[in-house]
């Protein structure tokens, strides 16, 4: 995901000016979904989007008089049936805009600065407006469900916005196998950066893996130092236990977010042998999906990563 709060922070130091419009509240088939940023310049540029195209314009207007006099808004649009069928929707929606020049009234540059910075870290946070006074924090803490769900949105009060900035999501592959062929390719279109784990030069190479990231080594000697985290997703694919074992045994340590294992039913139950030899609790294997995917009668590459995908995916937003 592009960081659209960088360029808001580039525009501003530039001397442009800058605002950010975040999408706060939908209603109907709304294109975005809450939490979607539009990053605007003094002087017109604009970065990412809250609507597919129907209100950008509308947005803009407004963005650039808000830098003018340095005041954040609420801004309500209902997209007609017509503009949604312009953009490839069913119906219309309506949406509500938090819009918030960059400067001491709106959106604090040392606020802005500090989110840019969290985001180069992965560390996610959370920012939050009062849309009443107007004041803005950022916070590390809290909000475990909203961090979890990645779910933006208000508060009881209804007047309290959580802009919820989670790391980028990353995605695991350990073993360069066919199946990671066409699954890699995939998890990068929805949205995640993909890394592919394996040390068989074969199978790890350029050639199979045009631009991709390859680490060809054991997943003990890279995956601890790449710092798997609770937006991390991990999935072995090589069916052999000197490299998808290791793999495992620090993925679940690691908080990872979803863990898929391919093999059989009985592949699986050896694997749950090896590790509670390890000492791993019973809680700790449950969390291995295994055999991986959704089960949809999956029967080729392209089909068993759609079904990877599809339970990652499910993890992610729902849970369990």
């Amino acid at each position: 995901m592009e960081d659209f709060a960088a360029d808001a922070l580039d525009w501003h130091r530039a001397g442009k000016g800058a605002a950010l419009a975040t999408v706060v509240e939908t209603w109907g088939s709304a294109p975005r979904r809450v939490g979607a940023m539009l990053a605007v310049s003094g002087a017109g540029d604009m970065a990412g989007s809250v609507s597919g195209g129907c209100v950008e314009g509308a947005v803009v207007t407004e963005a650039l008089e808000a830098i003018e006099d340095g005041k954040p808004r609420l801004l309500s649009y209902g997209i007609s049936d017509g503009d949604a069928f312009a953009v490839g929707l069913a119906c219309g929606g309506t949406i509500r805009i938090l819009l918030q020049p960059i400067g001491p009234d709106g959106l604090p540059e040392e606020v802005l600065a500090d989110l840019c910075l969290a985001h180069l870290r992965r560390t996610p946070v959370a920012l939050i407006t009062d849309t009443e006074t107007w004041q803005v924090e950022l916070s590390r803490g809290g909000f475990a469900d909203r961090f979890r769900a990645d779910r933006s949105g208000f508060e009881e009060d209804g007047k309290t916005f959580v802009h919820i900035h989670n790391p980028p999501l990353r995605m695991f592959v350990v073993g360069a196998v066919h199946i990671a062929q066409a699954l890699v390719p995939m998890a990068r279109i929805a949205g995640y950066d993909p890394v592919i784990v394996d040390p068989r030069p074969a199978f790890a190479s350029e050639t199979r893996f045009p631009g991709e990231t390859i680490l060809d080594d054991y997943p003990d000697e890279v995956l601890e130092q790449a710092g798997m985290d609770a937006r991390t997703a991990l999935v072995l694919l090589t069916h052999d236990p000197k490299i998808d074992d290791p793999a495992l045994e620090i993925g679940l340590t690691s908080g990872a977010f979803y863990i898929g294992a391919l093999g059989s039913t009985r592949t699986h139950a050896k694997r749950v042998e090896r590790l509670t030899a390890k000492g791993f609790s019973d809680a700790q294997i449950a969390a291995i999906h295994g055999p991986v995917g959704l089960d949809i009668g999956a029967a080729d590459p392209a089909e068993i990563a759609v079904s990877i995908l599809a339970e990652a995916t499910q993890v992610l937003r729902k849970g369990g």
